[in-house]
């Protein structure tokens, strides 16, 4: 945008359009500007203050204002005013017409098209009159014209020149009047700006001629070869060339063939001292080299027995990691049988407390007999029939014993355990069992089964508190295990769904403790399993006991473990 005065002297915003210095200023100068020029065209306020080439009719005039409408509205009672004069009216309290006084509302108040099409027709002078321009054109074309126009105030093209001037002015202006406008360097011939030749040739220009920084008899050396100009100029400090050797001669470069040729035996004879210690030093190093060379067998010998050791290292290793894989399964079988052992022992617990129970109303009801028996005066055969009873019955009874103590087993799983594939595991008494498998009476825990369906995969969790191997001492140790479930035959295997290890935080921040991992297709422990489970996969270095015991993970001596397994791709059984 740049700003220009009509003959009123109001200043208008008028879009203008960037362009480079060029050849063709002239058509530069004639080229038309951007048409997007409504913005400058309306007044900001009121209504236009145009040199119209004929009075305008009142009936064009604005009512508040008096100017030339703009943009005209006509209210309910027939007056006319420009948009903004009606707008400021309107925002007043209780607005009135200033002509008649009657009240004036928003929704009544109408553009008048024909009204601004008569206006828009109306004959004005050029905006530019002031400058010289005579034409004359209707108001519509004001700014068509004003994009032409040769008398119109605009800023120089280049941009950084701040100057205004006449449109057609610009071809002057660009080709010798703008500081900004484009010239040649006349020693190297590079373009730029005129405000920045003089830079150029006091710093950069390459051709542009200096003096000898030495102030010799050459009067000006190209600045590109001033450089090379230094090893030649005779008034140039320079150093003798024989300086590594021990010549400490320094002047000037036209004194120096003199010295050359004057100590030339001197320079010979710091030459052949060089040399001389040379020479020894390089008997010194051969010296050196063979007493190495010497130890050399000895190094290779040892490096060779070396080798050898670390071989037999790796094949301990190797053996070292057979006998602890066999000892892995071996304590996993073991796990096993201890989990058998353990729901063994808790269904054997309640089988004893109700023969227990059960023996005591045995008990009593023998002693009732041995009174009756004692006050008929002695047996009979219907005492003795009826204690073959009481021993039918208790065979019976203890088989109804076994029956209920294996039913109660199941229920007890059954409750315990979730059908989504979700364990939400919670372990009491942590320090005693961390203290457990601390002195290796437990060293492991089993949670109970969950499944990922009432027709899934079986499966449960496996922890040890005080760490498994690499983690044994440091860490807790956390595994996943496959159990064998009654519907194993229908399921796919291996098992591929993806476990996710949690252990989960009490605090309010719930910054919980997780690890996933996909099954390896290949592995043991995802195969059917032939045994009561397989061989346990998880995290040995699951979580560091310094984190477990220091955070708010562990919380009325109370941990809780989720596992989740992934059933979202899992087919129907």
């Amino acid at each position: 945008m740049s700003a220009g005065r009509n003959a009123d002297g109001r200043e208008l915003q008028i879009p203008l359009q960037q362009c480079a210095l060029s050849l063709a200023a002239l058509s530069l100068a004639q080229r038309p500007w951007p048409s997007d020029h409504v913005a400058g065209f309306l007044p900001q306020h009121g209504g236009f203050r145009d040199h119209f080439v004929a009075t305008p009719e009142p009936k064009y005039c604005c009512e508040s204002c008096k100017l030339v409408l703009c943009n005209p509205r006509q209210t309910e009672c027939g007056h006319r005013f420009c948009e903004t004069c009606i707008s400021e009216q309107l925002s007043k309290p209780n607005p009135v017409c200033p002509e008649d006084n009657l009240s004036l509302f928003k929704d009544k108040v109408f553009r008048d098209v024909c009204c601004h099409r008569e206006i828009m027709a109306l004959r004005v002078y050029c905006r530019s009159e002031k400058n010289g321009c005579k034409e004359q054109i209707s108001l519509q074309q004001v700014m068509d014209h004003l994009n032409v126009c040769p008398y119109f105030e605009v800023p120089c093209p280049l941009g950084k020149c701040k100057e205004k001037m006449m449109r057609k002015d610009i071809p002057e202006h660009l080709s010798w009047k703008c500081k900004h406008r484009e010239t040649t360097c006349e020693f190297c011939m590079q373009k730029m700006a005129m405000t920045e030749l003089q830079k150029h040739k006091d710093t950069v220009c390459p051709s542009f001629p200096v003096a000898c920084p030495n102030h010799c008899t050459f009067p000006s050396i190209l600045r590109s070869k001033l450089t090379s100009h230094q090893h030649e100029c005779p008034k140039a400090h320079v150093t003798c060339s024989f300086i590594r050797f021990g010549c400490n001669f320094k002047g000037l470069n036209q004194d120096m063939r003199d010295h050359e040729s004057s100590f030339a035996s001197e320079h010979l004879r710091l030459m052949a001292t060089r040399n001389t210690t040379l020479e020894a030093k390089v008997e010194d190093v051969k010296g050196e080299l063979l007493e190495r060379y010497k130890v050399l067998p000895g190094l290779s010998s040892r490096l060779s027995e070396t080798l050898s050791h670390y071989e037999e290292m790796r094949e301990k290793n190797r053996q070292l990691d057979q006998k602890l894989n066999t000892m892995q399964e071996l304590m996993s079988s073991h796990s096993e049988k201890l989990l058998e052992m353990e729901l063994e022992l808790r269904s054997l617990r309640s089988v004893r407390e109700e023969v227990e129970t059960l023996r005591g109303t045995v008990e009593s009801i023998r002693s009732r007999v041995a009174t009756l028996e004692g006050g008929r005066g002695g047996a009979n055969p219907a005492t003795h029939t009826l204690e073959t009873q009481l021993s039918r019955h208790d065979d019976m009874l203890s088989v109804h014993e076994i029956r209920l103590a294996d039913m109660d087993l199941r229920f007890q799983v059954l409750e315990t355990a979730s059908f989504n594939g979700m364990l939400i595991w919670k372990i009491r008494d942590y320090k005693r069992r961390k203290q457990e498998a601390v002195a290796s009476k437990t060293l492991s825990l089993y949670s109970q089964p969950f499944y990922t369906g009432y027709f899934g995969y079986k499966m449960c969790a496996r922890v040890y508190l005080n760490g498994d191997g690499m983690g044994k001492g440091t860490h807790l140790s956390l595994f996943f295990v496959v159990m064998r479930g009654e519907y194993d035959a229908l399921l796919p295997w291996p098992f591929k769904q993806k476990v996710t290890l949690m252990l989960m935080d009490q605090g309010p921040a719930r910054k919980h403790l997780g690890d996933a991992f996909k099954p390896d297709p290949n592995s043991s422990s995802f195969r059917r399993p032939t045994a009561e489970m397989n061989i346990a996969s998880g995290c040995p270095l699951f979580v560091a006991q310094t984190v477990l015991e220091n955070g708010t993970y562990i919380k009325d001596d109370t941990i809780f473990i989720k596992v989740t397994v992934d059933t979202s791709d899992l087919p129907d059984p």
